[in-house]
């Protein structure tokens, strides 16, 4: 960053290939959407480049850059609306595998949007930790926040989507 901060574009491009797949897919599994994911991941490497000569060590960089996306996709989840799966009407394919393929679609888009329908807090901790991987204390640096409170967002969140998916949940889909 100190590099980056000097004007070092090689730097910076060093930095965005080491970084943007990772933020992408991040902003892919908050968002749902590729199109406002590549926007939202494109916009933090563009406040890399922009916030390099005031950024503060603090925290580790991929952390911030983490704690960057997150805030720009809750920011754009604010914005947008989320569109049912329903509203894409019946498979007409009749090529074999492609109802199971559909099926195990369908539920992956009812899971994201059970996801996108918890509290902001909640989703992002989902997120980071089952999608991203990141420990309870790697969240709770992203969040700004502790690791119990981490811990309580989890917990919540789970109980929410077993609330909102009790029968795909229970493989009993309605």
């Amino acid at each position: 960053m100190a590099r980056v901060a000097r004007g070092d574009e090689l730097a910076y491009r060093q930095l965005s290939r080491r970084h943007l797949p990772a933020m992408l897919g991040l902003a892919r599994r908050i968002l749902g959407n590729a199109a406002d994911a590549e926007d939202v991941a494109q916009e933090a490497m563009l406040r890399v480049w922009t916030h390099a000569p005031r950024w503060q060590p603090l925290a580790a960089f991929r952390t911030w850059l983490t704690r960057v996306v997150v805030n720009l996709c809750l920011d754009r989840k604010r914005r947008t609306q989320w569109v049912a799966l329903e509203a894409a009407g019946e498979i007409v394919d009749t090529t074999p595998g492609v109802t199971e393929k559909a099926e195990h679609d369908e539920r992956e888009q009812l899971l994201a949007a059970a996801i996108a329908e918890l509290p902001a807090r909640q989703r992002t901790a989902i997120v980071l930790t089952y999608s991203e991987g990141m420990s309870n204390a790697q969240v709770a640096e992203v969040l700004d926040t502790s690791v119990s409170a981490v811990e309580t967002l989890l917990i919540r969140g789970k109980q929410n989507l077993r609330m909102q998916l009790g029968n795909l949940i229970d493989g009993q889909e309605s």
